[in-house]
């Protein structure tokens, strides 16, 4: 018994070993991937402060590796090439409707990279509009559409978007201009108020027969999107549009949301062929009831509906000492008419109502009555059962017809040139900061292009993070039922090994005495057998 104990004391010590061994080998792997990453970098350097424990990279302003049509840094410390808009909001109070809310050039607050700079909104509550032209149109024939940028919500965010648009081509586009009623042929990017955290993607469809414009979102993502806007790190945006019609979104370059332009928009790209007869009336027979009150029916002699539902209790009895001359509630003794009540405009002063204190030590006070219990002969009104119609006819509908404004799209990829890009916002929180904007045809451009940029934010991100205990008490601060979960983690194991490897004593060796017949050795034969 003592050796199975043994080895079962063993078992837990090696288990015990091998998971602080697995948290040893998970920070070395850590520290290696950062390694990795930094050999990687041809211009990367780290530098460990042992005081602040931050760290650091040298950083070069990300250059594309192909055919792009707009790029933006903003590490030259300006936001030249951009215009401020000079309008007005339309249908919104005069104090808000100008677009001035501020822009700055600045770093990041946290996890910052020496040399990189991003676009930020500085104001809150106010309307914010800035644009910027591309270097070239972007025309949708046969090639893809890749829209890419970085967005960090630095102070959280309470209601706000951080989305852009693709503004549409045309002669008299003017980016002073720019406001809500601009012309886009593209918005894509977060937003978020209350609740409701959304990631847009919504495009202006050209009807091909009067040519009205109409928005078409595509679904909502499949994942919970909360994290990106409340955990203050940056964040990279991809919209790849195909000319087959299929779209896909990208957060932090893995995949949130897909689907087809013709099937996954709401509205739907093409109208019904057919839609209902606004001119056609249901008969005046139409009978929709599919049950019926079965006409053979008869109330039985015994129903009474007159009957009540509640009647007095038979078996109730006045409890003793209850005091009928006395009332629930008196005038206060101890009350005073205020001295500014003026009768004239108050009305004659009555003292305030308090509980009788006679009623106190009594079970009741004031009219007894009997109290109402349900009545057992009670039936209510009889109904006669329902059954099958024998007349049902189905739930009527209108008579379809062609629909006059049908026409069918199979190429909705075909959108609106555009040659402009713009940032049209309003929120309740500052410091939404903007980075790295890319617009191509190739993933593989933009994948290039967030490796030398974003890359280098999220390995500063990582290597700044806190380690395993801070979080566990973080996540504890705001969920205190973990401490429940993390005592019972750790003290589960303590006591399975104090239980199986503490060392008892032998009942049976005190057992015998000098005096006694010697015993054989039962535990040793035991041990040899097994």
């Amino acid at each position: 018994m003592k050796l199975r104990l043994g080895w079962t004391c063993l078992l837990l010590l090696s288990l015990a070993t091998a998971s602080w061994s697995h948290e040893a080998d998970q920070e070395d792997a850590e520290e290696a991937q950062v390694e990795d990453s930094e050999e990687a970098e041809t211009e990367a350097k780290d530098t460990v402060d042992d005081a602040s424990i931050s760290f650091q990279v040298t950083y070069k302003t990300p250059v594309p590796t192909g055919d792009v049509f707009f790029t933006e840094t903003f590490d030259d410390g300006s936001f030249d090439g951009w215009q401020l808009s000079q309008m007005k909001k339309e249908d919104a109070d005069d104090d808000i409707a100008k677009y001035d809310g501020k822009w700055e050039v600045e770093s990041l607050k946290e996890n910052s990279v020496a040399g990189d700079m991003g676009l930020v909104l500085k104001s809150r509550a106010k309307h914010h509009a800035i644009a910027a032209m591309l270097q070239k149109p972007f025309v949708f024939n046969e090639k893809p559409l890749v829209v890419q940028y970085e967005v960090n919500f630095q102070d959280g965010i309470d209601c706000g978007g951080a989305y852009m648009k693709l503004l549409s081509a045309s002669d008299d586009l003017d980016l002073e201009k720019f406001q809500d009623r601009t012309p886009y042929t593209i918005m894509f990017g977060p937003d978020k108020c209350g609740e409701d955290y959304k990631l847009h993607f919504i495009f202006r469809h050209k009807n091909p027969m009067n040519g009205d414009y109409e928005e078409k979102h595509a679904k909502r993502p499949d994942v919970d999107l909360k994290k990106f806007y409340t955990d203050k790190k940056t964040h990279l945006y991809t919209l790849v549009l195909s000319p087959d019609n299929s779209y896909e979104i990208f957060v932090d370059q893995s995949s949130v949301s897909k689907g087809n332009l013709l099937a996954d928009m709401i509205p739907p790209i093409n109208p019904p062929k057919e839609i209902d007869d606004s001119s056609d009336v249901k008969p005046e027979d139409w009978d929709e009831r599919q049950k019926i009150p079965d006409p053979e029916a008869v109330k039985p002699e015994d129903w009474d509906e007159d009957a009540p539902a509640k009647i007095e209790d038979p078996d109730a009895i006045k409890p003793q000492g209850w005091l009928d001359d006395e009332p629930e509630y008196i005038s206060d003794p101890n009350a005073e008419k205020p001295e500014d009540w003026d009768e004239e405009m108050d009305g004659e002063w009555e003292a305030p109502q308090i509980p009788n204190p006679a009623c106190e030590t009594a079970p009741g006070c004031g009219l007894w009555t009997i109290p109402m219990i349900n009545n057992p002969q009670y039936k209510g009104k009889w109904k006669a059962p329902l059954i099958e119609n024998p007349n049902y006819q189905g739930t009527w509908r209108p008579r379809k017809i062609p629909n006059p404004d049908y026409f069918e799209d199979l190429h909705p990829f075909r959108m609106s040139p555009f040659n402009a890009v713009g940032l049209e916002l309003w929120s309740m929180t500052s410091d939404i900061y903007f980075d790295n904007f890319i617009i191509c045809s190739d993933k593989e451009v933009a994948d290039r292009w967030a490796s030398d940029s974003w890359g280098l934010k999220k390995l500063v991100a990582s290597a700044n993070e806190p380690g395993v205990f801070s979080q566990l008490t973080t996540a504890a601060e705001e969920r205190p039922w973990l401490w429940v979960v993390y005592i019972l983690t750790v003290a589960l194991p303590v006591a399975l090994m104090v239980l199986f490897c503490w060392p008892k004593k032998s009942d049976d060796v005190g057992a015998y005495k000098k005096m006694d017949t010697p015993q054989r050795d039962v535990q040793g034969e035991e041990e040899e057998e097994e």
